[in-house]
C-alpha cells in the first residue's frame, strides 16, 4: 500500500496520533491541514480555504471540541463540501468522531446531542470485524450521528451508532487514534476549567482514564492497524 493521506485538524488538540503512525507504516506520505490555527485554539470562528481533496488518496477529518451543528462555525459548510467533492472524485474518506459526524452530515445523515455521552473506554459491537474489530475503543463525545441513507452501519453500542460505510467513505464515532500523549493533552485541556470540564461534569477521574488506557492501549493499537488495513482494502482501490 502507498499513497498520500491528508489529516484535517478540526481542533488544535486533535491530531492524528496513532492514525498517522499507522498510515506511515503502510507507506503513505502524510500531510496535515489546520482548520483552527494552533495560536488561536479557543477561536473556532475563522475563515478557511480547504486544500483540494483530489490531490490525495485518502482524507481524514479528525475530532473537535465543537459541534458540527454549531452555527458559529462557517467553515463546517466548506469542509462538508470538501468531503462531498472527495467522495464524488473517488477519494477515500475516513471521519473520526467530529469528523465522522461531519461525514455523516455530508452524505445525508444527521448529528444530534446525545442522551448518553461517552468519555473513556467503551465496548463497541461490530458486524464486520475485518473492518471495525470489536472491543473497547476510546470515546470522548457528547453528540452522535445518524448514519446517512444508503450506508451500512457496521458498529454500534447502546449509546450510539459507532461506524458506517457508504461507498468510499467511513465514519467513526470513537477515537482509534488515541495514545498516551493525546490522552494527556485532552486531560490537560479539560482541567483548565477546574471542575467545570467534561470529566468533572460526568464525575470521572483522570487517573482512571490513564489506568484504563494503559490496560487497553496495546490491544487497541493492534485493532487500529486492522481497521486501517480493512478501510484501505474495502473502501479504496
Amino acid at each position: 500500500m502507498s499513497g498520500q493521506v491528508l489529516f484535517i485538524y478540526n481542533d488544535p488538540i486533535a491530531p492524528e496520533a496513532l492514525l498517522g503512525e499507522t498510515f506511515t507504516e503502510l507507506g503513505f506520505d502524510v500531510d496535515t491541514f489546520e482548520v483552527v490555527p494552533a495560536d488561536r485554539p479557543d477561536d473556532p470562528v475563522v475563515e478557511v480555504s480547504f486544500p483540494d481533496p483530489t490531490r490525495y488518496d485518502v482524507i481524514v477529518p479528525l475530532g473537535s471540541r465543537w459541534a458540527v451543528y454549531d452555527e458559529r462555525l462557517a467553515w463546517v459548510a466548506d469542509e462538508i463540501a470538501t468531503v462531498r467533492r472527495a467522495v464524488d472524485a473517488g477519494v477515500g474518506v475516513l471521519g473520526v468522531c467530529f469528523g465522522g459526524q461531519l461525514v455523516a452530515t455530508a452524505l445525508g445523515g444527521s448529528v444530534q446531542r446525545s442522551d448518553s455521552p461517552e468519555v473513556g473506554w467503551h465496548h463497541v459491537h461490530s458486524s464486520d470485524h475485518d473492518l471495525v474489530p470489536e472491543g473497547p475503543w476510546f470515546q470522548w463525545h457528547f453528540d452522535r450521528f445518524t448514519p446517512p441513507p444508503g450506508s451500512v452501519e457496521i458498529a454500534r453500542n447502546d449509546s450510539a451508532s459507532q461506524a458506517f460505510v457508504k461507498g468510499r467513505a467511513m465514519g467513526l464515532q470513537f477515537h482509534p487514534e488515541l495514545d498516551h500523549d493525546l490522552l494527556e493533552l485532552w486531560i490537560t485541556d479539560d482541567l483548565r476549567g477546574g471542575g467545570d470540564g467534561d470529566l468533572g461534569r460526568l464525575g470521572l477521574h483522570q487517573d482512571d482514564l490513564r489506568a484504563h488506557t494503559s490496560h487497553h492501549i496495546d490491544d487497541a493499537a493492534r485493532r487500529l492497524r486492522r481497521l486501517v488495513r480493512g478501510f484501505l482494502d474495502r473502501v479504496t482501490d
